[in-house]
């Protein structure tokens, strides 16, 4: 699998720029390093990738800055790394549409593993695609929205919405088995899997994600509901 991966990696401190494209590379990846957020985006349109490992504290643009202009533009995973270890932090970076989280310093190898990680459950998602074709509808009309399971596109009204993968098969997961309490901890294995490197917090900031776009008020949300002490729920 890495032998064909490409990681960009977003890093002003030389240093660990290095490091983390001589563990990469030894691990198989092809690595690109930029080294102002403000060169991001425009990169992005030009070249493919199939992760982005984000430093926060960049010149130019932040990390959070770079994220919240290309999550919806570009459809890989997104691994922060920041020297900061607030959750507060975490939990900003994800909300923004960041996959994973790893904090400095880090070991070499973990950071291997997480790269893997999320590329391998990427991989597993879009594998989904054709093998399910014949077990899931083709699409889902519930509360007010539309979900192509086969397209992977949501529509609310005659606005389609962009979803990130994991988002969306959050999303399409929910309202397949809709009226139905899932814990956070359900949730996480059957969206990211028994593999992934993270914790269920990840899937109370896609659920925040979700409600966003689909909630007329995100902060009374009617549609995917909190069952407090159990988990969520997608009301039909």
């Amino acid at each position: 699998m890495a032998d064909e991966k490409r990681v960009l990696i977003v890093e002003d401190d030389e240093d660990i720029s290095m490091v983390e494209e001589a563990y990469l590379k030894s691990a198989g990846f092809q690595t690109v390093i930029v080294g102002n957020g403000a060169d991001v985006s425009c990169l992005l349109q030009k070249e493919s990738f199939d992760l982005i490992l984000l430093d926060l504290m960049l010149p130019g643009k932040s990390g959070y800055e770079v994220c919240r202009e290309i999550r919806d533009k570009v459809d890989i995973p997104i691994l922060m790394v920041t020297a900061r270890t607030e959750s507060v932090d975490k939990i900003r970076g994800l909300g923004l549409g960041a996959d994973d989280y790893i904090a400095k310093p880090f070991d070499p190898a973990e950071l291997v593993a997480r790269v893997n990680a999320n590329i391998r459950q990427y991989d597993r998602m879009l594998r989904k695609l054709p093998e399910q074709k014949t077990a899931e509808p083709e699409e889902i009309r519930i509360a007010g929205l539309r979900i192509l399971a086969d397209g992977w596109k949501v529509y609310k009204g005659d606005r389609e919405i962009r979803f990130p993968k994991r988002e969306f098969e959050l999303l399409k997961f929910l309202a397949m088995n809709p009226n139905t309490v899932f814990s956070k901890e359900h949730l996480f294995e059957k969206i990211w899997g028994y593999d992934y490197v993270g914790d269920s917090a990840t899937v109370m900031v896609h659920i925040n994600r979700i409600r966003e776009k689909t909630e007329d008020d995100s902060k009374n949300p009617k549609i995917l509901e909190t069952v407090w002490g159990a988990g969520y729920r997608f009301n039909k």
